[in-house]
């Protein structure tokens, strides 16, 4: 009998930079120490301690959805595992869904309803714009739709859709179950899911929330749970069925094991939003990444999307002709370790603004690092008065964004 050899490999002392690097890009971020010290527990999936974090969980959960439901569930893996539950759960074989497509991500929505047996009808956004309410409005109407998909913010293009309540009411108005994918925006921007008349919410842990990828959450309206439990069709995906995830979440019984160490991460990370509150952390949010925003512009850099449409969470930053996008990213990297993203196809850089990016210390570093890496690669630019414009920003919010 022949066995394999145990492979040779490096221990993660190895492999990793000896200085952390600063998680400055798109996701995930930085994590307070509450939660890293969460994310090191071991405890039971079942039995009464993790009932009560369970219950807590839920109940920081609708305070940050903005949401009385009762369907508050999480799940073991990405944002785009709570987006497939999300839409595998709410869209039957055969009925028409209108999936509003900005970028990456809201088409990864319409992909997903496609693959359980949607008929989807795409409404593709014209570049760097949001998606108006009478552009909507004329496709729902063309249309039985019984499923709308959108995204809050496009993270891969930085596009805001601004016009969400009014279009969330608009397909409300015509029965449509409202999906909306909030992975880079709950907790960083209002989104007020019952009011909005929006039936499912998406969002990960590794972004607004500040906690450990892998765990995310999913709000669903009654609406939505009604639809879930009137179905006809069988669920395909069983770990994603939510009629079984209700099992763990509200009846305190057995679905699969749950990841504990997570989920105990974004229990610290929710309360940390409830003791800040959300309007002191829309505001925290808001401000940081304007004073962002006009430090990159004061120093010679053009943002990537209009005002009008432009995302908050995540920047868009265009690169000067002649300068590889790559070539910045490496540099911020291995000189100034600060990580920032790239994009899909685009020649640009990404800063993300969610969680523990948004502190004043964060942002000067990773505009001095954007700043010198832009220089060295070769463009001229004036960093002291992106810096001082940074400063300007911050100035009288230095005790909220500290």
């Amino acid at each position: 009998m022949h066995s394999l050899p145990p492979p040779s490999v490096e221990s993660l002392d190895d492999i990793l930079p000896q200085e952390p690097l600063l998680m400055m890009g798109a996701g995930p971020v930085p994590i307070p120490h509450k939660v890293s010290y969460a994310n090191s527990i071991v405890i039971n999936h079942l039995g009464e301690t993790m009932n009560k974090v369970i219950e807590q969980v839920k109940a920081m959960g609708r305070y940050v959805f903005q949401s009385a439901s009762a369907q508050v569930l999480g799940v073991a893996g990405p944002g785009s595992a709570a987006m497939e539950m999300a839409i595998a759960n709410l869209t039957a074989p055969g009925e028409r869904v209108l999936s509003v497509c900005n970028g990456y991500f809201s088409r990864r929505m319409a992909e997903m309803a496609t693959r359980v047996g949607g008929q989807v009808t795409v409404l593709e956004v014209p570049n760097f714009e949001y998606a108006g309410v009478e552009r909507v409005e004329a496709a729902l109407k063309a249309g039985d739709y019984k499923v709308l998909t959108i995204v809050q913010g496009e993270t891969s293009n930085t596009v805001f859709n601004r016009d969400l309540q009014a279009i969330a009411q608009l397909a409300h108005e015509r029965g449509c179950v409202v999906i909306v994918d909030a992975v880079c925006t709950l907790s960083t921007m209002p989104l007020e899911m019952e009011a909005w008349n929006v039936d499912a919410v998406i969002t990960g842990g590794q972004k607004g929330l500040s906690s450990i990828p892998g765990v995310s959450l999913l709000a669903l309206s009654e609406k939505a749970w009604r639809k879930i439990e009137n179905r006809k069709h069988p669920m395909a995906h069983w770990c994603l069925d939510a009629l079984l995830a209700d099992n763990f979440w509200n009846k305190k019984s057995y679905h699969y094991t749950a990841p504990v160490s997570g989920v105990l991460a974004i229990h610290e990370a929710l309360r940390l939003v409830c003791d800040e509150t959300l309007p002191r952390r829309f505001e925290r949010h808001l401000v940081c990444s304007k004073a962002l925003q006009r430090g990159i512009e004061a120093m010679g850099l053009k943002l990537l999307v209009p005002e009008a449409a432009r995302l908050n969470s995540v920047i868009g930053i265009s690169i000067p002709q002649g300068v590889s996008a790559d070539a910045v990213r490496e540099h911020m990297s291995r000189v100034h370790r600060v990580e920032i993203s790239g994009s899909f196809g685009l020649e640009i850089v990404r800063i993300g603004q969610m969680g523990e990016q948004s502190r004043a210390h964060n942002l000067f570093r990773t505009l001095h690092a954007l700043g010198s890496s832009v220089q060295h690669a070769g463009a001229a630019l004036d960093l002291p008065a992106g810096i001082a414009e940074l400063e300007k920003g911050l100035a009288q919010e230095s005790v909220t964004v500290a």
